[in-house]
């Protein structure tokens, strides 16, 4: 056994399953796991563990059998793999940070001025300051730990982007009649901070998906 192709092309039989099967399984295509097992492309990093999980191997026992040269670009995947879900983790917990900080910004909003009776401006000025910390550690993260995305990535992308621009029309709507009824501009843009909250919030809940997907 030599080569990858082979080796999924083997499990896949000792398991007597069918490439529509396994396709069915991984979300994928039939064909696409007609060229895993032709070598014609491998699987993305975010299919190896799932392909593992579905034979009943590890990810070591699945490239163990290579030789030479492709078995030292397997390991570097598997290498690759391993820091990718490093990335994502560590990216996941610097935006749970962040959302942290946000809410006690808006905390501090709240208790600052009417129970605490701080100056308005010092108060706004550290609610500031946090935020500021707060979106320094998201764009640091982001910067860092950016991952190389796969087509399954930049679809849930493009679906949390799309939930992102309804909620932000709908946030729009709701802050301009607020606002408009009550006059009280200088509250209402609180409602803002709410959705900066939410977009991070939702960041988090499909990161942690797809880290979860990767286990």
């Amino acid at each position: 056994m030599n080569n990858l192709g082979e080796r999924l092309f083997k499990l896949r039989r000792d398991k007597r399953l069918s490439q529509e099967e396994v396709a069915d399984k991984l979300n994928v295509t039939r064909q696409t796991v007609s060229k895993w097992e032709t070598d014609q492309s491998m699987p993305d990093f975010d299919k190896v563990v799932p392909l593992c999980e579905l034979y009943g191997i590890t990810t070591d026992e699945l490239f163990i059998e290579l030789k030479g040269k492709e078995n030292f670009q397997n390991n570097e995947f598997i290498i690759d793999i391993e820091e990718e879900k490093l990335k994502t983790s560590k990216k996941a917990k610097g935006i749970a940070i962040s959302v942290v900080l946000y809410f006690l910004g808006v905390v501090w909003t709240m208790i600052s001025i009417p129970v605490m009776n701080m100056n308005p401006i010092v108060a706004s000025a550290i609610f500031l300051l946090i935020c500021g910390i707060a979106t320094g550690i998201i764009i640091y993260v982001c910067i860092k730990y950016k991952k190389i995305k796969t087509p399954k990535e930049t679809e849930t992308d493009r679906l949390r982007n799309q939930i992102s621009d309804v909620v932000a029309i709908i946030v729009t709507i709701i802050y301009l009649i607020i606002s408009f009824k009550t006059m009280a501009w200088h509250l209402t843009w609180i409602i803002w901070v709410i959705f900066g909250l939410f977009e991070e919030i939702l960041k988090l809940i499909f990161m942690l998906r797809s880290y979860k997907d990767e286990k």
